[in-house]
């Protein structure tokens, strides 16, 4: 009986203890732990990329020692590099965007910085360019002289270019001078000087002259001109005068018994004269034109003219002997009477 007195008292006290733990964990809201809280989700950052810069000039040859500035999208530093050996820089570890490349030296004296351009930089990737650096430009001093003197004539104008391209025209002022910048492409570029205008009262220097010119290097080029031949014009009073000539008389034939002179025969061109005279004479006013043939002569190379001449001149021949054997046979018939009556 003890036994069983005893057990309820202790289940009860157990029981009791229970009750009073109970309400005690109920009374105050639970709290979660540090650990327990979920954290927020955090944006991965993007991946970087890169730039890969080699630089050469405009003859193909590196350039190491050149400087270079990046920015990005606001205008801040995002690198500097100077190239190598081999002209290569490059700049690692760039967020994704725009950036500014600038040059701030070629690294050399020979060559001018090269213009700034835009870098566009993508996530995981190297973007490579190539930038060229160009020549300094020659200096060029342009003369031109007299061939004679060696002074200088203003108002002369040249064209200086290379290969079938002209790059610079210059025009002498007034102390017969001219300067000018002349791009260069390599370490000697040789160019060509033509003049198009020359000075006042001298003739174009036609030839081409040729020179070498190098990068930042000044030049003078001379073109001489010769002064233009001026003819003098002739004065009134330089003109010839011409006087004509009087025509030479043939003088008479002496008679061989009275002292005067006989006239002597007609020559070949007056009977002709004579002769054609007489026909036109005795040719009637309203005899009508001879007709022309209608047919015409085989062609055998040879002109007819000259025997056609040839006769009429064996017919006025002809006609002249008569007439002087006429004119004998009258006066010796006129000796006959005059014979006759003194008798």
């Amino acid at each position: 009986m003890h036994v069983r007195l005893v057990r309820p008292a202790a289940v009860a006290i157990a029981v009791a203890g229970a009750l009073a733990w109970a309400p005690a964990a109920n009374a105050q809201p639970s709290e979660p732990t540090p650990w327990a809280s979920a954290a927020p989700a955090e944006t991965p950052a993007p991946d970087a990329g890169s730039v890969e810069i080699t630089t050469k000039d405009t003859a193909g040859d590196a350039l190491p020692g050149a400087e270079f500035l990046l920015l990005d999208s606001s205008g801040l530093e995002a690198g500097r590099g100077t190239t190598d050996a081999h002209g290569l820089v490059s700049f690692a570890d760039l967020v994704p965007g725009v950036y500014r490349l600038k040059a701030t030296s070629s690294g050399s004296p020979l060559h001018d910085v090269a213009a700034d351009q835009d870098v566009i930089v993508t996530p995981g990737a190297t973007t490579r360019l190539t930038v060229t650096s160009p020549f300094k430009a020659a200096q060029v001093h342009l003369q031109v002289k007299d061939d004679k003197s060696g002074k200088l004539l203003p108002g002369a104008t040249v064209n200086i270019g290379t290969g079938t391209s002209t790059l610079l025209t210059l025009t002498t002022g007034s102390k017969g001078t001219a300067s000018g910048v002349l791009p260069v492409s390599s370490r000697a570029t040789r160019f060509w000087v033509k003049q198009t205008t020359a000075p006042a009262g001298y003739g174009l220097y036609k030839p081409i002259k040729t020179f070498t010119a190098g990068p930042g290097s000044p030049v003078t080029v001379t073109v001489t001109n010769a002064k233009t031949a001026t003819v003098p014009k002739p004065s009134p009073s330089d003109k010839p005068t011409h006087t004509p000539t009087p025509t030479p008389t043939t003088p008479g034939r002496p008679s061989s018994g009275t002292g005067g002179t006989v006239p002597s025969a007609p020559s070949t061109s007056t009977r002709a004269a004579d002769a054609a005279t007489k026909t036109a004479a005795e040719t009637p006013v309203d005899a009508p034109a001879p007709k022309a043939p209608t047919g015409s002569l085989a062609h055998t190379g040879a002109d007819a003219t000259p025997w056609i001449a040839t006769g009429a001149g064996l017919f006025v021949a002809a006609g002249a002997a008569a007439l002087v054997v006429a004119r004998r046979r009258t006066v010796g018939g006129s000796e006959s009477e005059s014979d006759g009556k003194n008798s």
